[in-house]
């Protein structure tokens, strides 16, 4: 019977983000690892603002939390939390007696290890390739290639992030790994929520998410500016990301769009879904992506994507989406007006997708995972 292994997972994001992907993907990563027979995994976060921590079982959790205010994640005060965190998350661990310490985020000053061996998950590398979208007092780049050096071993979340980081850092090729993550499949909607997009008087278009800088929901909107055929017979839906800024605003009407055929909303998670599964087409226009989850949520609501042809996505989707070019107005506009044209091309896609989707789970995660800690004890 293969042995036992202990992971610990530190504090570090979790005095970081309140809610955020990289928490979530711990979080979710340390619950099914403690469900399989052969790990037993620790998340040692004392001290936490973050709301996926909260919700954890006491298993996981380590049973000692103390959840913060959202304000403390902010400001001076948050440098002598972190220090107070990792002080008594160190002593909680040595008590745990890991095989693994997997770094929960970067640090130029390294967890104590007490033995065991670091594992690190690397993300992306937009910090290093879009540098001028972060201040010049971001260290972001600087405490990962510290926290890159250290471990004995570096999990990438696709191998477009490893292939970037070797040629970025320098590392060794052997020293990162490719394991692409899990994702949580959105609830389906309510049959009152589908009712209420499916009454629309016209179908949209949607975008999720962020959509500044690399996102590139500006190209995006030049697209559908340039097609009448999606002006006139669709909408464009933002879900997140914050109301519609100035800017956006100004180039809605310099590329006079109808401010009311460009829509933004936010909401829950059911919210979210009745948008995927109620859309005539899920785009991702993106430069560049570590992974990229929202064209999986698309694709398990059975909503038809296109998207960026561009670093990790591909890979992501493989077949069963339709690519091209972000840096291409054309392209973008004519990868959508195939869609939307075709109701063949369309229910292939739908098929393809939710097949496709169901390929990343945390249980292929988590063994792939573990994979990777046998690696190195």
């Amino acid at each position: 019977m293969t042995a036992e292994l202990r992971i610990a997972f530190d504090e570090q994001i979790f005095l970081r983000q309140r809610f955020g992907g990289v928490s979530r993907y711990i979080c979710s990563l340390a619950d099914t690892l403690n469900h399989r027979a052969d790990t037993s995994a620790r998340i040692f976060a004392p001290l936490h603002i973050n709301q996926h921590l909260a919700s954890m079982g006491l298993g996981v959790s380590n049973g000692h939390l103390i959840p913060l205010p959202n304000v403390f994640g902010r400001g001076p005060m948050i440098r002598a939390f972190r220090a107070i965190s990792a002080y008594i998350g160190t002593r909680q661990r040595r008590s745990f007696s890991p095989h693994i310490l997997h770094e929960t985020y970067f640090t130029g000053q390294a967890p104590k290890a007490l033995g065991a061996a670091r594992i690190l998950t690397v993300y992306d590398m937009i910090h290093e390739l879009f540098p001028k979208q972060f201040g010049p007092t971001d260290k972001t780049t600087q405490y990962k290639y510290a926290s890159v050096q250290r471990a004995d071993r570096v999990i990438c979340i696709s191998e477009s992030t490893r292939r970037d980081l070797i040629r970025l850092f320098g590392i060794a090729e052997d020293k990162a790994v490719v394991v692409h993550l899990g994702f949580d499949p959105l609830p389906e909607p309510e049959a009152h929520e589908r009712l209420t997009f499916a009454d629309q008087a016209r179908p949209y278009v949607l975008y999720v998410g962020q959509r500044d800088g690399y996102k590139n929901f500006d190209g995006l909107l030049r697209a559908y500016a340039a097609s009448s055929q999606l002006r006139e017979n669709f909408r464009l839906m933002c879900f997140g990301g914050g109301s519609l800024s100035r800017k956006e605003q100004d180039l809605i009407a310099e590329l006079g769009l109808d401010p009311n055929c460009v829509l933004q909303r936010a909401g829950d998670d059911g919210e979210l879904a009745s948008c995927y599964r109620n859309a005539a087409l899920f785009v991702y226009p993106s430069l560049y992506e570590g992974f990229g989850i929202p064209p999986l949520e698309a694709m398990s609501l059975g909503c038809p994507v296109a998207c960026s042809q561009t670093s990790s996505i591909p890979e992501v989707v493989g077949d069963a989406a339709v690519l091209f070019d972000p840096s291409d107005i054309d392209g973008i506009r004519h990868a959508m007006e195939s869609v939307l044209e075709s109701t063949s091309l369309s229910n292939t896609l739908v098929q393809k997708g939710q097949a496709r989707s169901a390929l990343f789970s945390w249980e292929e995660c988590a063994r792939k995972t573990v994979d990777v800690y046998r690696q190195v004890v």
